[in-house]
């Protein structure tokens, strides 16, 4: 209980300090949840993160730049934590503050954890709520000053397969969509992502936790994003480090299969840094953050 009172407190001091606001994904029905008690709880661990376990509840938190500075456009950043948990303030939190900087609002997705006590299919809960998170921006762009054919999506580590699987599995609705709002996004932003979910280099761990222990070989194609590449997927920009324990491999060949498609991408390796180093990767003086900048004002002028 102290724990969950922590993070309420925790929130409510962020919207003061930050202008952000915290909007319920649905506000009616979750899709596909099971009667259920909202477990959720945060911790800071050993490493100084933040921490969020047990989603069952999935939220949008917006950040929007003065007017003065405001582009028009906006990402929704999915944070990382291997399908299990999530890391929402260096992958989340923090990089939404680095984006309205540039007049870029940002929208953090606390999505759901799979989990089968909570979902009737924990497969697709990730993805109905990054589906729901465009449909949402989209839906009330013109009241927070967005363009719509300026709304991307962000991934970290885990967080990157789910933003990768909402830019290439987009035609498959796993939300209603009456409006007929569409749920592709304009751009892609991966770093240090899980985009495989192959033997050879996916990230095992992130499979287990979505797939379950045994999936079949046709389900773990459906969720290689590499492999789901098609010429309608947005530009894309790639960061990771040589040296992470979730291959390089996972960019390499997302990147590969984008330019098979003739899909504008740009991929940005570090010698060093590892896994999980957020906006700093303290093993370089090259801010990846100040690529990703000039990459928007050049890709969407």
């Amino acid at each position: 209980m102290r724990s969950i009172i922590w993070l309420t407190l925790g929130c409510f001091f962020a919207t003061a300090a930050f202008s952000q606001e915290i909007y319920p994904l649905y506000p009616r029905q979750i899709p596909g949840a099971k009667p259920s008690v909202n477990a959720e709880t945060s911790e800071i661990n050993k490493d100084g993160v933040l921490i969020v376990h047990k989603v069952s509840v999935p939220t949008l938190t917006a950040y929007f730049p003065p007017p003065e500075k405001a582009t028009g456009k906006a990402v929704i950043i999915c944070p990382g934590g291997g399908y299990s948990i999530l890391a929402t303030k260096h992958e989340g939190y923090d990089v939404a503050e680095r984006f309205i900087q540039s007049g870029i609002a940002a929208f953090v997705l606390k999505y759901r954890i799979p989990d089968d006590q909570t979902m009737e299919n924990k497969e697709i809960g990730p993805i109905q709520d990054a589906q729901r998170a465009i449909q949402m921006v989209r839906e009330n762009a013109k009241k927070w000053g967005i363009r719509k054919d300026r709304i991307g999506i962000m991934g970290f580590s885990a967080g990157g397969h789910l933003a990768s699987t909402a830019a290439t599995h987009f035609k498959k609705n796993y939300i209603p969509r009456k409006k007929k709002i569409s749920l592709r996004p304009d751009f892609l932003i991966l770093v240090y992502p899980v985009v495989s979910f192959s033997d050879s280099f996916g990230h095992i761990g992130s499979r287990k936790n979505l797939l379950g222990d045994h999936p079949s070989p046709e389900k773990i194609a459906e969720y290689s994003n590499d492999l789901q590449v098609t010429p309608e997927t947005p530009p894309s920009f790639l960061v990771h480090a040589k040296n992470d324990p979730v291959k390089v491999e996972n960019s390499l060949a997302f990147a590969e299969a984008l330019k098979k498609n003739n899909v504008p991408v740009e991929l940005f390796l570090y010698e060093d840094g590892g896994h999980g180093f957020g906006m700093i990767n303290p093993s370089s003086d090259i801010r990846w953050m100040d690529l990703v900048d000039d990459w928007l004002k050049k890709m969407f002028p």
